[in-house]
């Protein structure tokens, strides 16, 4: 299982993916949150030179195929091949109302902007005539002068974050791969995520060989006082998420429809703080991984082995530099690479007990 970390900030994007390097990891990703994920990957990429550099995930609808093809083809050439582009929806709210971009039935819509996509990019490696027209996105001018210089790395894989089967079964048609949500379990990969990623590839011709699955689990690991700062935010991490519609099936695939309509209702009241106590220890062992950082690999590889082929973690701080080190090498050691046929997983013979001292409310943040 290959093992990636995370750059953030703009000023130490250098700084942390030489280290992430330095370290073993696999790879490194940038989100859009409240930065833009291209910059950190282009000063990334001068600084590294083997780890992966992706997005995880940039907002595709909030962006026109045409300038999103041009960043991901300048980044696909400064890198040297290193890029890949990760790409999310978004929900309505954020597209609409935060982006001032219009909606539609954004599976179909995410379809179209990854074919699209791929037009642009064969009309400018392979001297493709460029026309694209579908229902979202239609591209039919490309005049000789805004060509982008050619280079001998061919277009980025393209891998899409997808929860629902309508967005899964449209990543394992189009893309090189999914970006599993942090919100989401060993069971929902297995039993929705799965056959749906086959169900997209067989109408693509194609298997789940050489096909991405990335997660991006909850790992809560460390010292018994960094479990005790970390747990409580983790709750009202999950009550966050399951709190929205377009999520609300996972819960209800663990039987918690109840605690998600509830936390939906209070989330719309503005009682966020009131959410998180309405996440039980269950649903905490459900969607995270509660371990000392010497049992951590044993238990990733339980629940997440044959169903993920990489994983992203962050050791916590009082890892020194050779133990985290140790880690990332046990981690990535521990669990097999490729989702299996039969999308089984073993499971853990008992959930882990999670000290009652470590279940108090904290104020501070993951």
């Amino acid at each position: 299982m290959k093992i990636d970390g995370t750059v953030r900030g703009l000023s130490d994007a250098a700084e942390r993916a030489r280290t992430l390097e330095e370290h073993g990891y696999d790879a490194a990703w940038a989100g859009e949150v409240n930065q833009d994920p291209f910059l950190p990957l282009a000063v990334a990429a001068g600084a590294t030179g083997r780890i992966t550099l992706g997005t995880s995930i940039a907002v595709a609808l909030a962006r026109s195929p045409m300038t999103l093809a041009h960043t991901a083809d300048d980044l696909q050439r400064h890198s040297r091949g290193r890029f890949v582009l990760g790409l999310g929806s978004q929900v309505k709210a954020h597209v609409v109302r935060r982006f001032s971009m219009p909606w539609g039935r954004p599976a179909a819509q995410m379809r179209e902007y990854v074919l699209a996509l791929r037009s642009i990019w064969s009309a400018w490696h392979d001297g493709t005539p460029l026309d694209f027209q579908g229902d979202y996105y239609r591209h039919t001018l490309m005049p000789p002068d805004f060509v982008p210089p050619p280079h001998d790395f061919g277009p980025p894989r393209v891998l899409l974050a997808g929860v629902g089967d309508l967005m899964t079964r449209v990543a394992g048609e189009v893309a090189d791969g999914l970006l599993c949500h942090g919100y989401t379990t060993a069971r929902w990969i297995r039993e929705r995520t799965l056959p749906a990623l086959r169900e997209g590839r067989a109408r693509a011709g194609a298997s789940l060989d050489d096909f991405e699955v990335l997660g991006t689990p909850f790992l809560v690991t460390g010292t018994d006082k960094e479990i005790e700062t970390t747990l409580p935010a983790l709750r009202g991490r999950i009550a966050f998420y399951a709190s929205t519609p377009a999520y609300r099936g996972v819960f209800a695939l663990h039987g918690w429809d109840g605690a998600s309509e509830e936390l939906t209702a209070l989330s719309k009241a503005g009682r966020w703080q009131d959410m998180a106590g309405l996440i039980t220890d269950e649903m905490v062992d459900a969607f995270a991984i509660v371990a000392p950082a010497d049992e951590l690999p044993t238990r990733v590889a339980e629940r997440f082995g044959g169903l993920l082929t990489r994983l992203s973690f962050t050791p916590p701080p009082s890892l020194d530099r050779e133990a985290a080190m140790d880690l990332v090498a046990r981690l990535r050691a521990c669990a097999p690479a490729e989702p299996r046929a039969d999308h089984a997983a073993p499971q853990p013979t008992a959930s882990p007990v999670i000290p009652s001292h470590l279940t108090e409310p904290h104020r501070e943040c993951l």
